[in-house]
């Protein structure tokens, strides 16, 4: 079978959610719909914590980067999808492909050590309330923030690399509504093993690290609450860590699903929904996580609404 070199390659298909016509407009609405939400809900965690004195502290001063990264995260698939759904076409640049595979894994990889910087928050918060200002001083969130930053950028370059010292067949169509790694590879003319090793060897590193530090936070939290004697300090030390938690569980959860759905399944169309999940639902989704728990980003965006009136 004859090879085309990937740098040859002018355009790929991506062939979205579903071919039928008559669902095109719904599903135009709703991801139109539930982007901006997505973008409206995280906007306003900045603004809040950027506004309002009160949250300038390090667990929002995270909160709002984390919701930085949920912006450029969304971005980075659903409005090239809803762009070829108005135009009523299927393609994507070479260079678009790239440039979204590499700002997926950037945002995504971010995002997942975010959350493990959250948690190591959480952790110092609870387990040594007393020395918790002497510890998570704002240099070190300003430093924990820029090496996720870039460990982030490093994961998102390898992935780049990878895919684009891959070859291809004359079908160049992905069933996908971005461009999907996993998918890309399926693609390829020839042996990838090399790619899935190096592949694996990242992910590890922005996926299974941070949730070894997630789980160990967690350990320690648990089993500094248990040994509080009154229920209600019980009851509040968990309350600052349900937000995150919620957050935490939602995108490892389906993130995990889109994993195990792929390897369960050999149907295109159920993994493309499942992906759906974790790059659309669980940025809109984080926002409310946050706001609809919390009296201090409620309060902080009264107080906005308040001055606007």
């Amino acid at each position: 079978m004859e090879l085309q070199n990937l740098t040859k390659v002018s355009e790929y298909y991506l062939l979205g959610l579903s071919d039928d016509p008559e669902l095109q407009p719904f599903i135009f609405g709703l991801f139109l719909s539930m982007y901006l939400v997505a973008i409206l809900g995280n906007m306003l965690i900045i603004l809040a914590v950027s506004s309002d004195s009160h949250l300038h502290t390090p667990m929002y001063f995270f909160l709002s980067n984390l919701s930085l990264a949920d912006i450029g995260f969304i971005t980075t698939t659903v409005p090239k999808m809803l762009v070829n759904m108005q135009a009523h076409s299927k393609s994507i640049t070479y260079a678009g492909c790239l440039t979204q595979v590499s700002f997926f894994f950037l945002f995504g990889c971010l995002d997942s050590l975010l959350l493990a910087v959250m948690a190591y928050d959480r952790f110092v918060a609870i387990c040594y309330p007393l020395h918790y200002l002497v510890i998570i001083k704002p240099r070190l969130c300003g430093l924990l923030v820029l090496v996720s930053f870039f460990v982030s950028l490093l994961d998102s370059q390898i992935h780049c690399l990878m895919v684009s010292q891959l070859a291809f067949c004359k079908d160049v169509d992905i069933p996908h509504f971005f461009c999907d790694v996993p998918k890309l590879l399926h693609l390829a003319c020839y042996d990838i093993s090399t790619n899935y090793i190096v592949i694996f060897l990242a992910g590890t590193i922005s996926g299974f690290l941070p949730i070894s530090g997630i789980s160990f936070s967690y350990y320690k939290i648990v089993s500094s609450i248990l040994r509080v004697s009154s229920s209600g300090g019980r009851y509040k030390a968990f309350s600052t860590c349900g937000s995150h938690l919620s957050a935490v569980c939602l995108f490892y959860g389906t993130g995990l699903g889109v994993y195990l759905s792929s390897v369960v399944s050999s149907s295109p169309k159920k993994d493309v929904v499942a992906s759906v999940m974790y790059t659309v639902v669980t940025p809109m989704l984080n926002p409310f996580i946050y706001s609809l728990r919390n009296k201090d980003i409620k309060s902080a965006l009264w107080r906005i609404v308040s001055r606007i009136a």
